[in-house]
């Protein structure tokens, strides 16, 4: 009987100790997700009432980002933010999502000095954003440059032929709604989309001449569409300096109001519904990205559905290679 009451203790004994860990472990995992849910959502603040550099991503194809440009405006408001760098790893995107980010930092440069670092690449709208900072640093081996502008459409009119399929307009003009994906290109609109593509050029050209200081001449060879490496665009005055992002750190850090030594904090803008559904929301969006990713990603259908550079509206200036910006992004190597 002694024995049987001594195992019948030790039993409560161990179960109590089992009970106590799985409250532990219980407490871990819910303080894991409230520390991670805050930093997810961006909660954890504290940091940017601070004096400190602001470091902004822009990567991946540029397009007309609202959250990304009040989130600069914002970044100019707070008078913690000493210097700001942007750190670009971009092949281009939209004109007018270049032209909103390049008329943003001009309104932070008016308050905080402003580097730029060009990763893996910084082509196209990515150099245009790069050279509406003070000063411009990339890798030896970054691409960069692409300065240019195009305008691109297909035409499914021998497919549509093929299937057996006609199509038919009536029109107010012979230019409007032109070009179409149905019917053979006209010379008018094809001199319609030549004038458009052109006046942007013009204006980036100029922009490029100006932010650079080099005269249009020289600035209008340079603009015939090539790439350079980083060394290459040192050499044509199109960047300041080669380096890491440590130089151009190391550039704002020896500018009149900013400290030596000050952390560098990353910002990122707000995803509003997340913030507003809380640590639901955000758990809903990335579920939403994993079932996207599981679907479309793995098998890269969604790229040959649809390239990302058709997936962007009106003038583009972007150089064609949208994978080797996200290699960085994704840890992989050096193009």
């Amino acid at each position: 009987m002694t024995l049987d009451a001594d195992v019948i203790v030790d039993r409560r004994r161990l179960r109590r100790k089992l009970t106590f860990w799985r409250v532990i472990a219980a407490l871990g995992v819910v303080a894991a997700i409230i520390i991670g849910g805050g930093a997810a959502l961006g909660l954890n603040e504290a940091g940017k009432s601070r004096p400190h550099i602001a470091r902004v991503d822009v990567s991946g194809l540029i397009i007309d980002d609202r959250a990304r440009l009040q989130m600069i405006e914002e970044i100019k408001k707070n008078p913690a933010v000493k210097g700001v760098l942007f750190a670009i790893n971009s092949p281009g995107g939209s004109t007018t999502g270049g032209e909103g980010m390049v008329d943003a930092i001009a309104a932070l440069r008016e308050t905080k000095p402003v580097a730029a670092h060009i990763g893996t690449v910084g082509a196209s709208a990515g150099y245009m954003i790069a050279i509406a900072a003070d000063h411009v640093v990339a890798r030896r081996t970054s691409i960069t440059a692409s300065i240019g502008v195009l305008m691109q459409f297909g035409n499914a009119k021998k497919l549509l032929e093929t299937i057996g399929v006609e199509m038919d307009a009536v029109k107010s003009a012979p230019l409007k709604a032109t070009p179409d994906f149905y019917s053979d290109t006209s010379p008018e609109t094809r001199a319609m989309i030549a004038s458009i593509v052109n006046d942007t050029y013009e204006w980036f050209v100029g922009f490029v001449s100006e932010r650079r200081h080099i005269d249009m001449a020289t600035t209008r060879k340079l603009a015939d569409g090539r790439i350079m490496t980083g060394a290459q665009a040192l050499e044509a005055k199109l960047i300041d300096e080669i380096g890491g992002e440590n130089a151009a750190i190391a550039w704002l850090g020896r500018q009149d109001d900013v400290p030596a030594n000050l952390p560098v904090i990353t910002w990122k803008a707000k995803d509003g519904l997340a913030d507003q559904l809380g640590l639901a929301g955000t758990a809903g969006r990335l579920f939403g990205q994993g079932v996207a990713e599981a679907v479309l990603g793995a098998s890269e259908l969604r790229k040959i559905v649809l390239p990302e550079g058709l997936m962007l509206d009106g003038l583009v200036s972007v150089w064609q290679a949208p994978s080797i910006a996200k290699a960085e992004v994704t840890g992989g190597a050096n193009q």
